[in-house]
């Protein structure tokens, strides 16, 4: 036991590294997650190695499935459309890891989340719960045909709420930008109201941020600007996260950075 321990410490320490490599990163991530996921299985409490996995399992479908998903709209729609079915099955795998851990954590809790009770996160416990939360809206997101998943937005809005309360800044203010994400995609929800709530965790998040942050320029020109029918707006919000990402070397910045290009390349099939 203390030695699955060592290796559930080990990779949950590999899975917050910085990679700066894009392509390098794609080829590793398919054994790491694999790897990771085994290692999980036998040590479920571990919250460190639940919070990689799932967040492993979430960026590499947004990054390198589901992006490929857009990219291939304009050219394979059948092909885009069974990347973005494998995405949704990743990213439901992220969130069955997540959940898992969180019911290990704090037994009771899928009860408690569904009866609209859930406990106070634990410090520990805010990672997962974001990323988890992360995963369901990204695959309720790509999930549209199935009402039985659609109606599960409630409760993935509800965990990040809970994260939110525990620790707002959360990850540089990428827990505020999907909470942004959420109020937009409130079903009912006057448009105005959910503007100006999304527009107030957005701006937390620039502050958790210490400034400019591409996640919150990306998410004001998809999420405000693009539904306006704004393109002034969504090219200038688009050019401000490729200056704000310009320099960085994390693998989120640069991530970013190509969605942000890609948006503007493609800005006359949006407009």
């Amino acid at each position: 036991m203390a030695l699955l321990q060592g290796a559930a410490d080990e990779l949950a320490g590999q899975g917050q590294a910085q990679e700066e490599d894009l392509g390098l990163a794609r080829d590793a991530a398919a054994f790491y997650l694999k790897l990771s996921e085994s290692v999980l299985a036998r040590t479920p409490g571990h919250l460190g190695l639940a919070e990689s996995v799932a967040s492993g399992f979430t960026q590499y479908a947004y990054a390198f499935v589901a992006f490929e998903a857009d990219r291939l709209d304009a050219t394979d729609t059948r092909a885009a459309l069974r990347q973005r079915q494998r995405a949704a099955r990743l990213y439901a795998r992220a969130k069955r890891h997540g959940l898992a851990a969180l019911e290990q954590r704090l037994p009771g809790f899928d009860k408690s989340l569904v009866a609209g009770t859930p406990p106070a996160l634990p410090a520990e416990a805010v990672g997962v719960a974001y990323w988890t939360a992360a995963a369901w809206g990204a695959q309720i997101a790509l999930s549209k045909d199935r009402p039985e998943t659609v109606a599960d937005l409630p409760l993935a809005i509800r965990l990040a709420e809970q994260a939110y309360a525990a620790n707002p800044d959360h990850a540089q203010g990428g827990l505020a930008v999907l909470l942004a994400q959420f109020e937009l995609a409130r079903p009912g929800a006057p448009r105005r109201e959910a503007e100006t709530r999304a527009l107030a965790y957005l701006a937390r998040a620039e502050r958790a941020a210490g400034g400019r942050s591409p996640a919150v320029l990306l998410a004001r020109a998809e999420g405000l600007a693009e539904p306006a029918g704004d393109r002034t707006a969504f090219e200038a919000l688009l050019r401000q996260a490729l200056d704000a990402a310009a320099g960085r070397t994390d693998l989120t910045s640069q991530v970013l950075r190509e969605r942000a290009q890609w948006l503007l390349d493609t800005v006359d099939d949006r407009f």
